[in-house]
């Protein structure tokens, strides 16, 4: 004979059924984003700046929001598909170089002229708001979470002699991150050769490149502090050699899907000052410690006189004259937006 569960155990059975399946949506609602990049998963930007962006978003939706990261692009194509990657939902969100992709991100590469930037916390939040102004149309299917510069490029050489003046350039395979970092290069005299940093340790080994424009955040990345002999850099405190643009981007139709509470998660960590933070915790910060990484083995460290600085300066002035150009001929004020580039600069990026 059955059975029937008194009052009591029929309370606790009916409690305990509405606590499972009342918490089946918010385990249901858990979203996995997969997140691609290009640099291996000991180097500093995968440990400094994405693996906690994606820690602080799974921690402020209570975990409903979790990521996945593919570096090294283990989700497959090559760095300068990674935009792509991501508009086409390849990868929910990707860290990329927009400007691998040549002559599509024209507007924004404004801030990888010579002589451009100081910082990269500066020029970070320079760039930010110069794209909500200027460059929106070029990230159409993606929605930007931060963009960011790096500190600065200085030249790795593989000869410890280094250089001193602008002459002892002429005719030097250097690599160079991005169009117009091969044409300032050029410019200067020196045969530059495009490639992503992964391939820079292959290229000087193989005499391929004789040395190497890198920020000194990517110095340890690609050891280079044991390839190259010495560094040059500019006086202290004047503008860097090069930039390079940076951009942490989700793809459109998955940020606008998510519901407004995540969204939200997702909000408050992007903008001008998660820019800034990426700018200031993934390269000005540590900049000082791979100095000292390189001087530590003997390396020779360089800096330019102000002297010759001003002459490197005079000398590439044409990249910045093509560019107005460029963005002019295909219907933009080049002038105009340089110098709005410019006095977001003068207002962010500070000596």
């Amino acid at each position: 004979m059955k059975t029937r569960p008194g009052p009591l155990a029929a309370a606790v059975i009916s409690a305990a059924m509405t606590s499972i399946l009342g918490s089946a949506p918010a385990m249901a609602q858990q979203i996995v984003l997969k997140v691609a990049h290009f640099l291996p998963a000991t180097s500093n930007v995968h440990m400094n700046l994405i693996q906690p962006w994606c820690d602080k978003i799974a921690k402020e939706s209570a975990d409903r929001l979790k990521c996945q990261i593919f570096p090294a692009m283990t989700l497959g194509g090559t760095p300068a598909q990674l935009f792509d990657q991501a508009r086409d939902g390849v990868a929910d969100i990707v860290w990329t170089v927009p400007t691998y992709s040549a002559g599509r991100f024209t507007r924004s590469e404004v801030f990888e002229l010579p002589f451009f930037t100081r910082s990269a916390k500066g020029s970070s939040q320079a760039f930010w708001h110069y794209v909500q102004k200027h460059g929106t149309a070029e990230y159409r299917g993606v929605q930007p979470l931060w963009l960011h510069t790096h500190d600065g490029a200085a030249f790795h050489i593989a000869n410890p002699k280094g250089f001193t003046k602008l002459e002892e350039l002429k005719g030097m395979k250097i690599r160079a991150a991005t169009r117009l970092n091969s044409k300032m290069l050029a410019s200067l005299g020196a045969a530059p050769v495009q490639m992503p940093l992964p391939s820079v340790p292959e290229s000087i080994a193989k005499g391929v490149i004789d040395g190497a424009m890198v920020p000194w955040e990517g110095v340890p990345t690609v050891k280079l502090q044991e390839i190259a002999r010495s560094h040059i850099d500019v006086p202290s405190g004047q503008y860097k050699f090069a930039n390079t643009i940076f951009a942490f981007v989700m793809n459109q139709g998955r940020y606008t899907g998510l519901p407004a509470d995540l969204k939200k998660v997702i909000d408050n960590n992007s903008g001008a000052a998660a820019s800034a933070w990426a700018g200031e915790k993934g390269f000005d910060s540590v900049v000082a410690t791979n100095h000292r990484l390189a001087g530590d083995r003997g390396n020779a460290l360089i800096k330019l006189t102000e002297a010759e600085f001003q002459r490197w300066v005079k000398a590439s002035e044409n990249v910045d004259d093509d560019w107005v150009k460029e963005v002019s001929a295909k219907g933009a004020d080049g002038k105009a937006l340089l110098e709005d580039a410019r006095a977001l600069i003068q207002q962010y990026d500070k000596p």
